[in-house]
């Protein structure tokens, strides 16, 4: 399949069709200009060495030419070659909280919005690394897979919510478990002595784990070389959750209560001791850029890029030899090879 870089160039193509229109006319009009002269017999006797149809060929080798100038110029792409690209980074894995608690508004705007604020803020400083999306509540879920295409990370962040998940809660030992699992290289690459990046998991929560041993999976997640980091976002005291976004109306229990969502920053500190990582507080962002930044960097496995291969230089190669073609031919025929005749016979 062949592509143009600069489509709109093509449009001269109708400027050299445009040529042969006019070298049409230009040839009409100097027919019935001879024609005036007199009769044809007696004007090629008067000009034995015009030669009508080298003009014709000196025009098709200009017309070609400069069709192929044209394309050239355009860009032609045809077909496509891969292309190996090196580079160094780490593997980190974000693992957002989206439970109903995330909504509570004792950090403006939301603890969930500061969170989106946070990991975009993130995403702009890096450079060369690969990051994942992981979304938790009562479960787990893959947001998206391990990946250097940061605008695609931003864009499905901005969707996140609790509306995306089914069961309510805070999963944070899931959230880990699942992301041990999302790595693109793993522990079997390491004891075969492959470089293998720096990987890290991030835990944006405000810690109400309910549902099960988050401790020990970031031990387990340790063991494997993974270190896990905890931010925490809410107030320790706790703050009444909004029934929405912005609403002056209280989520309440089955008795009535009015639920109340606190920070437990004392489970998010032993997450991150076990997890060899590091706690940092939800108004220190620039502590958990500084603490990854601490993270070795390894060779990435190698990108691989399909790129389609540049064609113009056969298109401009051609179209120079027809307009030096055009430029050598003459419209006279050479008087020497007149003089020749090779099949000259006895009278």
């Amino acid at each position: 399949m062949i592509q143009f870089a600069h489509m709109k160039i093509l449009w001269f193509l109708l400027g050299a069709g445009l040529m042969i229109i006019g070298y049409l006319l230009y040839w009409r009009h100097r027919k019935r200009s001879l024609i005036r002269l007199g009769e044809n017999e007696l004007i090629e006797e008067l000009m034995p060495e015009a030669s009508g149809g080298a003009q014709h060929w000196k025009f098709l080798l200009l017309f070609i030419g400069t069709v192929l100038i044209i394309i050239a110029a355009s860009g032609p792409r045809i077909g496509s070659r891969l292309q190996e690209v090196e580079q160094k980074g780490r593997e980190i894995i974000i693992a957002l909280d989206v439970s109903n608690s995330m909504l509570a508004e004792d950090i403006k705007p939301s603890r969930l919005a500061r969170s989106k604020q946070m990991i975009n803020r993130m995403v702009d400083r890096m450079s060369n690394d690969k990051i994942g999306l992981i979304v938790f509540a009562g479960d787990a879920y893959t947001q998206i897979p391990i990946t250097d295409d940061y605008p695609s990370v931003k864009m499905f962040l901005s969707g996140a919510g609790p509306d995306m998940v089914s069961k309510q809660g805070t999963a944070i030992g899931s959230a880990i478990k699942l992301a041990v699992r999302s790595f693109s290289s793993d522990e079997k690459d390491r004891m075969a002595g492959e470089s293998v990046p720096s990987q890290a998991i991030v835990i944006i929560t405000d810690g109400e784990n309910h549902e099960d041993d988050a401790v020990g999976e970031a031990a387990r997640a340790a063991e494997r070389g993974i270190k896990v980091y905890t931010v925490g976002l809410g107030d320790p005291n706790g703050v009444p959750l909004p029934l929405s976004p912005g609403s002056s109306s209280h989520r309440r229990d089955r008795d009535g209560q009015v639920v109340v969502s606190k920070l437990n920053d004392k489970l998010l500190k032993e997450v991150a001791a076990e997890g060899q990582g590091a706690y940092i507080p939800g108004d220190r962002i620039n502590s958990l850029i500084d603490e990854l930044d601490k993270l070795e960097r390894a060779e990435l496995k190698t990108r691989v890029f399909a790129e389609f291969a540049e064609r113009f230089q056969y298109f401009a190669g051609f179209a120079l030899l027809f307009l030096l073609l055009e430029f050598f031919l003459r419209t006279r025929k050479n008087r020497l090879l007149l003089r020749l005749n090779l099949f000259k016979t006895d009278e």
